[in-house]
């Protein structure tokens, strides 16, 4: 090859390097220059052709074309050859699945990079897969591993990476596990370290972080300063999930401000640079603070409109988290079966060996061949065991609620559907009972999430003593329970709703010596008076619910079909 051949393909490599790590410090220069070389890719070598190749598929990624992405990043995983280029194109596409909801392939795929990782000698490579391996095991509630990664990144940082990517990753995991406050100095440390490297997806995401925090805190306006001040920058940066959350984090701070038009607008831009398809945390709330609004000014249709979408984003979102957790658990077992089927073959192996040994020994060896035989199926038959146990496991574990041990949103939900139909049929009578605990927020923030997580233990405790067998009771979500009192007849339900509620009132926990007492607003909807259907059942029941709140809390409201809401 010439001297000047070889010298413009070594300055085309290093410019294809140079841009690849601009893709987030510098995302709208890596984009032109990444349009530059485009036009240069038949003085490419193959290994630059493919390396163009997987940045155009990142960039493809990155815009939120999943679809078009994935067949570039399995043409460059498949024949590229390239063992760093198949890391960083496998880490990009696990992502992308883990997106669109195909969990199962995106968590096998997560398996096999785990598995590559220590043979895995391009700094560069293992860091994309760290940073993608990270967020998707984040997104399985799998904090301490996702953090465990994390820290891994910024252990052995490649040429031309800061310790930004890293930080972020981890503070978004921190946040996620209720680690973090607003003035906890890692926020203040991981924006100088991204702002310091230019990056500015980064540093945003950072600052809504912040945001978030601000929120939880009741510091709304510190909140619309932040994102009024750093919205310019999201825009400028294109990237579609801090424009959805900086737009819903602002909808959030109106709503709180009680700044309504503001908040509708924000709302309402949410869901303009959104597909509508997706199912995503940002979007139920953005459709919670619109149905507030309607349902605050009286706007009965728009605000029920809103509910519908709002419950649709909900579930979805609930059933989207549980989805992730079981597909990690069904990851896991398989990795499980496979390490077990393999130490099954090794062992099937060994007993062929000793097979051909045996066929010259006396009868007392054959004797010996007959033991090992029978070991050989007695483990082979505990795994089997061993394997079932662990499927039925992780099959009660998915319909039960983690920390109070009842029923589940989706399975209370499902139970009850098929409950009231059943009594549909014979024309019995059933109360649907909705309980939420009085300023859980504020027990949080002042006693902990310890003493919080012990109030809704005592809550569900309380609420089993009070039911009677064949009754349902499921923990819809955060401090909210729901309970189907079935063959229950209205004036029944409404009593064991106040005996629930009174007991509730007199009861406390400890927390670090101090008595803390809560209470409970409860809200009441009967067959008698809505009917049998869940979702109106539901909807009347969290009426009476918001009555309750508003009439001052800590009492129980029912619903009577013709004239209206009566506290009890």
């Amino acid at each position: 090859m010439p001297i000047h051949a070889r010298a413009q393909e070594a300055r085309l490599g290093a410019q294809l390097e140079q841009i690849e790590s601009l893709r987030t410090n510098d995302h709208a220069r890596f984009v032109r220059l990444l349009e530059t070389v485009r036009l240069r890719v038949a003085d490419m070598s193959p290994r630059e052709r493919w390396q163009f190749r997987y940045l155009d598929g990142w960039e493809t990624s990155f815009q939120g074309d999943y679809a078009h992405a994935e067949p570039v990043l399995r043409d460059v995983i498949g024949h590229s050859g390239d063992p760093a280029l198949v890391t960083k194109a496998s880490a990009v596409l696990m992502g992308d699945l883990g997106r669109n909801k195909r969990y199962d392939e995106a968590f096998e795929l997560a398996n096999g990079l785990v598995a590559g990782l220590p043979q895995t000698q391009d700094k560069l490579a293992r860091f994309v897969a760290l940073s993608y391996l990270s967020q998707l095991l984040r997104s399985a509630g799998q904090y301490d591993l996702a953090a465990k990664y994390a820290r891994d990144m910024a252990q052995e940082l490649p040429p031309g990476e800061s310790a930004c990517k890293p930080m972020t990753i981890l503070l978004s995991v921190l946040y996620d596990s209720h680690k973090l406050s607003s003035s906890s100095p890692e926020l203040q440390r991981g924006v100088e370290t991204c702002q310091a490297a230019r990056d500015s997806v980064f540093t945003n995401t950072i600052w809504l972080v912040k945001a978030s925090l601000y929120l939880d805190e009741e510091q709304s306006q510190k909140a619309i300063d932040l994102i009024q001040r750093i919205m310019p920058s999201i825009r400028g940066d294109q990237y579609y999930s801090n424009t959805l959350a900086a737009q819903t984090e602002l909808a959030q701070a109106y709503w709180k401000q009680g700044n309504d038009a503001s908040a509708r607008k924000a709302a309402l831009g949410t869901l303009a640079s959104s597909d509508p398809n997706d199912i995503d945390e940002t979007l139920r709330d953005a459709y919670q603070v619109l149905y507030r609004i309607e349902r605050k000014h009286g706007n009965a249709a728009a605000a029920l409109a809103h509910y519908e979408h709002y419950v649709a984003q909900d579930t979805g979102y609930l059933n989207d988290v549980r989805a992730r957790a079981l597909a990690y658990a069904v990851a896991q077992q398989h990795l499980l079966a496979q390490k077990l089927e393999t130490e099954k073959l090794s062992r099937q192996n060994n007993v062929l060996r000793l097979q051909r040994a045996l066929d010259t020994q006396a009868m007392e060896t054959s004797r010996l061949y007959i033991v090992l035989l029978l070991v050989v199926l007695i483990s082979v038959v505990l795994w089997l065991v061993r394997l079932k146990l662990s499927q039925l496991r992780f099959k009660r574990l998915s319909s039960i609620d983690g920390l109070t041990g009842i029923l589940n949103h989706q399975n209370f939900i499902g139970a009850a559907t098929r409950a009231l139909h059943l009594l549909e049929r014979k024309h019995g009578s059933a109360a649907l009972v909705f309980i939420d605990l009085d300023n859980f927020k504020q027990i949080n923030d002042n006693h902990g999430h310890a003493t919080g997580d012990a109030v809704l233990r005592r809550t569900v405790a309380i609420c089993q003593q009070a039911l009677r067998t064949g009754d349902l009771f499921g923990r819809l979500g955060g401090e909210e329970f729901g309970i189907l009192l079935l063959d229950c007849p209205a004036d029944q339900g409404k009593a064991i709703a106040e005996q629930i509620r009174r007991t509730i009132e007199s009861t406390s926990v400890d927390s670090e010596g101090a008595q803390v007492a809560f209470s409970a607003s409860v809200g009441v909807a009967t067959t008698e008076a809505s009917g049998y259907d869940l979702q109106h059942l539901c909807r009347e029941a969290d009426a009476a619910l918001y009555r309750a709140k508003r009439a001052g809390r800590n009492r129980v409201v029912v619903d009577t079909g013709h004239d209206g809401l009566v506290e009890a």
